[in-house]
């Protein structure tokens, strides 16, 4: 079974136009990423799906230079720009994967394709209900499953979210939820505003080994410290 991750990347945010690429420390937020999902184990490829609007250009650029694929399509319909994606570039299953979670733990994604591969699954997921911090999310999805209900998705919501549709109808679909055992969904660590910025700034500064050594739990404990001092 071929498994790869499909990581949703633009530059034309609304709280925080430009993010994608803005740097921190030398690197833009979308290497971070990159490099933390290319520590994953269980995965099969990589692909960077971004739009065609000229605004994006530099997230190509940048993908050209970091040696990583890199697809254009629509800028709305996402979730048309995934089944684009994954007409060129088959799999079985892919791992959606937002470009706003620069400290994505690749372990989860890990723990999510195994939890497929095992399963006869639509969707493997860790946001249904949500029990990880935001920035943490996993969703793996059925190739054959995604193709499918991508022509039951009515409206623009579902169209934008890509996942909406399968949450949406939960007696139709098969999914599997996994927890982290704790109460960590309300936690932000995925990067949507100048705040977040910042803060995932001050957490890459006070990490004293490469930043994908650290687990999504790890980075908590610095989180933690940091609301203390």
């Amino acid at each position: 079974m071929k498994i790869m991750a499909i990581i949703q990347a633009r530059m034309s945010s609304d709280r925080f136009p430009g993010k994608t690429l803005h740097q921190v420390n030398g690197k833009p937020m979308l290497q971070y990423l990159l490099e933390r999902v290319k520590r994953c184990h269980n995965l099969d490829g990589l692909v960077v799906a971004t739009s065609v609007e000229e605004s994006d250009s530099p997230v190509e650029m940048f993908c050209k230079d970091y040696g990583v694929m890199c697809f254009r399509g629509s800028l709305n319909d996402v979730a048309g720009r995934f089944i684009d994606v994954l007409a060129n570039y088959p799999c079985d299953a892919f791992v959606r994967v937002n470009g706003d979670s620069p400290l994505m733990d690749p372990q989860l994604i890990d723990l999510g394709v195994n939890l497929f591969r095992q399963g006869d699954f639509d969707i493997v997921t860790n946001i249904y209900p949500r029990s990880f911090p935001k920035g943490q999310s996993v969703e793996v999805l059925r190739f054959s499953s995604f193709c499918r209900d991508y022509e039951k998705m009515v409206n623009d919501d579902e169209h934008e979210h890509i996942t909406r549709y399968f949450y949406n109808h939960p007696d139709l679909i098969r999914i599997h939820n996994f927890s982290s055992g704790t109460d960590s969904g309300g936690i932000q660590l995925s990067v949507d505003t100048l705040s977040d910025m910042v803060n995932f700034e001050r957490i890459i500064n006070n990490m004293d080994r490469p930043h994908w050594e650290y687990s999504w739990f790890d980075i908590l404990s610095i989180m933690n410290s940091l609301q203390t001092n």
